[in-house]
């Protein structure tokens, strides 16, 4: 029996001593937001605030090669060309609070990250105090395409970091090392992550960029996400919900590419900039949610070569911000990442959401409500009823383009969680359906906000998200070639869970 094949019979063997969809529902252990408890307060009693940032920013560490040498001599700047420092000063004049510096690998680049990459962390720190920016790496996923490692900012985060890439990163061995590519080499991974004193998060990048059609998944596939999560359910927690790259559609002068691909999508296009496992209305995304996984979304720049300089880049926070609720603090961020209270969203459409979930008529805080990734218990046969309220708030200057975009509607989401699926590659959830829309005829405005609210009937476990775009869509379409990305705006919000 295979790794994979073993951790699946466990899984099983857990959902049946803890009785289905209740056991599924808690998978990896419940947290106080998991178990009805909100979260406005941060530690030491400080208020949380929704803070921006950035999980995937490439700097001159993520080298090129020269292959003539052995083992090959790695060429700074040779793919992204800019120092930290360069990021994190354009991150913070985007309005960014906190970056990830995400550098991928190659042979040995393990090494170089601890000696190099990292000092240059150090420095940037000193010099753009401003940003808290976290270390970490794009990792190149065994078997899979890659994704953001961020390693929690303590005193050995380079030790942690150089472990881990340099015993599970595929490409760091030289020479090469098959074994290296599979999945469970990945599933070896992520125990290893999770047995770490100082957990780090991890976010698949991009998963659907390699997908040949609209559910024909490529590099990243359902079934591994699943086992990924399984695994390490507070390491492995989700994936891009709208991918970096989002300038691909534009010349250096700002002008229209016709030939040019958002997020560089080349086989099947991104849907009003989002990943397909995102955007597609009741698909993979749903589907995890489903189950009863605490699976988020996040948005960033993939930040390489900035457009004007002939990339397909914006800077961090230009175009895409992840949004957490944290104080400013690093293990706060972290944790805001690990459990979910985020929201994203593209062009600045919005600086900020809330979604409270409430017993009917008991939207009074505590136990009684719920926010964005966090858990509603509703108790009682007679408890079946909720309120959902969205409050969103415009930003009140301009964006990076010089636009004041306003959101033209607002849908409430929501799905069944009806546990496990039969098999790991299901990707669609049939119960996910909007449960509401709203625009300006039946939206409240309260001074700076845009506020709707909704009764819901909960019948059983369910989740419920929210969604807005600047466009008139009903569902985000796929991406056209030469599409501007300034045109086509979207928020996404993680979910509330409500359990019975």
């Amino acid at each position: 029996m295979d790794d994979l094949e073993h951790h699946r019979l466990n899984r099983r063997r857990m959902l049946a001593v803890t009785g289905g969809l209740a056991g599924l529902v808690t998978l990896g252990g419940v947290s106080p937001a998991q178990a009805g408890e909100t979260t406005g307060q941060g530690p030491g009693g400080k208020s949380r605030d929704w803070l921006p940032g950035d999980h995937h920013i490439h700097s001159e560490f993520s080298v090129g090669y020269d292959e003539s040498t052995s083992p090959p001599t790695p060429i700074i700047a040779g793919d992204a060309i800019y120092p930290i420092a360069t990021n994190a000063t354009n991150a913070e004049r985007f309005g960014l609070r906190w970056m990830v510096s995400t550098d991928h690998g190659g042979p040995n680049h393990s090494k170089l990250n601890a000696e190099q990459a990292y000092p240059s962390l150090l420095d940037s720190r000193r010099k753009v105090p401003g940003v808290l920016q976290f270390y970490g790496m794009e990792f190149d996923t065994p078997a899979a395409d890659h994704s953001s490692l961020i390693i929690p900012k303590v005193a050995d985060e380079r030790d942690i970091l150089f472990s881990l890439e340099s015993r599970f990163a595929k490409r760091d061995a030289f020479p090469s090392d098959p074994v290296r590519d599979t999945e469970p080499k990945m599933l070896e991974a992520l125990r290893a992550m999770r047995a770490l004193r100082d957990r780090p998060v991890l976010f698949a990048n991009h998963p659907a960029r390699s997908a040949t059609g609209l559910g024909v998944y490529g590099q990243d596939t359902p079934a591994e996400f699943r086992a990924w999560n399984d695994t390490a359910p507070e390491v492995s927690v989700g994936f891009e919900g709208a991918p970096g790259h989002q300038a691909g559609t534009l010349n250096r002068d700002g002008s229209l590419d016709p030939n040019g691909e958002r997020g560089g999508y080349g086989n099947h296009p991104t849907m009003g900039g989002f990943d397909q496992m995102t955007a597609r209305l009741g698909g993979l995304w749903d589907s995890l949610l489903g189950e009863g996984r605490r699976w988020w979304i996040t948005s960033t720049s993939d930040s390489h070569v900035h457009y004007t300089d002939g990339g397909s880049d914006f800077w961090p926070g230009e175009y895409s911000k992840t949004y957490v609720h944290a104080t400013a603090d690093y293990a706060d961020i972290l944790d805001g990442l690990r459990n979910g209270r985020i929201f994203v969203t593209t062009g600045d459409l919005i600086d900020r959401l809330d979604l409270t979930v409430s017993r009917a008529g008991r939207g009074d805080g505590g136990p009684n409500q719920a926010a964005v990734g966090e858990s509603l218990l509703l108790r009682g046969r007679d408890d079946r009823a909720a309120e959902v309220e969205v409050r969103i708030r415009v930003p009140k200057t301009p964006n990076a383009h010089g636009d004041r975009p306003v959101p033209r509607r607002i849908d409430i989401i929501g799905g069944m969680i009806t546990g496990p699926v039969a098999t790991p590659t299901v990707d669609t959830n049939p119960t996910t359906t909007v449960l509401a829309r709203f625009d300006e005829s039946n939206w409240r405005r309260e001074g700076d906000w845009i506020v709707v609210r909704h009764s819901i009937d909960v019948p059983g476990a369910m989740y419920v998200r929210v969604r807005g775009t600047s466009t008139t869509e009903l569902e985000p379409e796929p991406d056209a070639h030469g599409a501007d990305p300034w045109a086509d705006l979207w928020f996404y919000s993680n979910p509330v869970f409500i359990r019975r």
